[in-house]
């Protein structure tokens, strides 16, 4: 039991280690040219992994592959547009809106209402806080954008995940890597092959995807699913702790009573979901962020 939870950890941690270090990149590339470099080093790794050209793809299941792959590139490009003005804790609590909705769509029982009434009472703490000199609104906005292409990610990746996980996925954020280039592009020109800004584009792309998919991988071959979603709940935590360690991102009380508001609401419908005879919940969906 300890060996697949601290995967899960270390893959949520090397995560948002991908997320802080990306960070780093915006005053020379913007988030446009970051999440392109993110995405598309990210795309060539699937690629070389999973050889997706050897198995023949519907044209059906292409299409799905194909909205999946944009939802991906949308949700990872607003995200880090979200970034360059919010610290990352309260970034990734608001994105997380998007599973919740998706959630809360598949729902029929009342006490999941409660972990949406508590979800919305963690982000009332933070949404309030952009007129008052707390969260940038505009970024906020980016950040409620990335969580509604985060629950059509969902929506589009239960379709395109009927064909060979690696086929869809690898192929998929060959969609996302094309989606965001041309955002990418104009944002930051030809300071994309930097050979130095190239270097760092594979250690984003190495942190934030490649190796906690791997550890996700790991754990999910060893953990029931109701643990494997709760424990997934605590991103919003790990985030803000990575921010603060790697980039002095202090919140204030109130902030850190919203995420753990989140991350509550999080929690309680994936255990929800969990005692319904339905597929695995929303919230355990691969992310971008």
């Amino acid at each position: 039991m300890l060996l697949p939870v601290a995967a899960l950890v270390a893959g949520m941690v090397s995560l948002q280690a991908g997320s802080t270090f990306a960070k780093t990149l915006f005053p020379a590339l913007g988030p446009a040219g970051t999440s392109a470099l993110r995405v598309g080093f990210s795309a060539l790794i699937l690629v070389a992994v999973w050889r997706p050209w050897r198995r023949t793809l519907h044209p059906r299941d292409a299409g799905w592959i194909a909205l999946y792959g944009a939802a991906l590139g949308s949700m990872n490009l607003l995200f880090y547009c979200a970034l360059a003005r919010l610290p990352l804790g309260p970034a990734v609590a608001i994105e997380f809106t998007g599973p919740l909705a998706v959630a809360l769509a598949a729902s029929r029982r009342p006490t999941d209402f409660l972990w949406i009434g508590v979800a919305v009472a963690g982000l009332a703490l933070l949404l309030p806080l952009a007129g008052s000199g707390g969260l940038d609104p505009v970024g906020v906005g980016y950040a409620l954008a990335a969580g509604l292409a985060w629950a059509l990610y969902i929506l589009f990746g239960q379709r395109a995940g009927r064909v060979d996980g690696g086929q869809a996925v690898a192929l998929g954020m060959s969609v996302a890597a094309l989606v965001a280039a041309p955002f990418g592009l104009a944002g930051a020109g030809t300071a994309l092959f930097a050979p130095e800004i190239l270097a760092a584009g594979i250690v984003v792309a190495l942190l934030s995807s490649a190796l906690p998919y791997s550890l996700e991988m790991v754990a999910l071959r060893r953990l029931d699913r109701k643990t494997f979603g709760v424990l997934m709940s605590l991103e919003p935590a790990v985030a803000a702790l990575a921010a603060f360690a790697v980039l002095d991102e202090q919140l204030s009380a109130v902030q850190w009573l919203a995420i753990a508001l989140v991350i509550a609401a999080s929690a309680g419908i994936t255990v929800s979901a969990r005692t319904r005879a339905a597929g695995p919940p929303e919230i355990e969906a691969e992310r971008g962020v």
